[in-house]
């Protein structure tokens, strides 16, 4: 009975996991929103433990706080802390783009070939959420093929917690036509197995970002 009731009870956890915080990256809790348990329990369909012990790993990725007497709410992230935020993430990005193009497969170069001609054409029709689908895509398969297992961890926690300020930002005006070159740079450094090339593409994609949140 316990073995066949904990694979259940940890699906669960990770589901609640995932819905909270996809709904706090896609803006549907808003910042400083109280996250009451009872409610998301009737949300989710889950009991109160699962969705108390999903905040607790939210807490740990930074997305949600913990206030003394007052519950939880969903933590707001300033534009200054985003921006800190990305600068940490240029020095770790360019470190697993320099690892990825060392360890570019026949595999890995069809896998980018894909992904470059997908963000073309997406830029070119105009689809923004595809546009913006792939270029996530594109960064965690970069981690993947990096193989560098500590800043992966601790990328993805960094991009969850400045997941909100860059999603608002794919989606200003003229924007994806600035950074889509960008990324292809970074593609294309890769296929060519150019660890030099691979990050400072990163880097200088990234310094866009920075350059770009700034101007609001």
């Amino acid at each position: 009975m316990t073995t066949e009731t904990a694979p259940k009870q940890t699906s669960a956890l990770d589901d609640a996991i995932a819905a909270i915080r996809d709904s706090i990256l896609q803006g549907e809790f808003s910042p400083q929103q109280r996250l009451v348990e009872v409610d998301l329990c009737e949300q989710l369909g889950v009991s109160r433990a699962v969705v108390r012990n999903a905040l607790l790993k939210l807490t740990t990725e930074g997305l949600v706080e913990h206030l003394p007497n007052r519950g939880v709410r969903v933590r707001a992230i300033t534009l200054e802390e985003a921006i800190e935020i990305v600068e940490t993430r240029a020095a770790l990005e360019s470190l697993g783009a320099r690892k990825a193009a060392q360890r570019v497969s026949p595999e890995a170069r069809q896998h980018l070939t894909s992904l470059r001609e997908g963000i073309v054409a997406a830029v070119e029709s105009g689809n923004l959420a595809e546009y913006s689908a792939l270029h996530q895509q594109l960064d965690q398969f970069i981690r993947e093929l990096s193989g560098h297992t500590t800043s992966s961890q601790i990328l993805e926690r960094l991009q969850a917690q400045g997941a909100r300020h860059q999603f608002r930002l794919s989606f200003r005006p003229g924007r994806a036509a600035t950074s889509a070159p960008e990324h292809l740079a970074i593609i294309d450094a890769l296929l060519a197995e150019d660890p030099d090339a691979a990050a400072a593409a990163t880097v200088a994609h990234l310094d866009g970002v920075i350059a770009a949140m700034r101007e609001g």
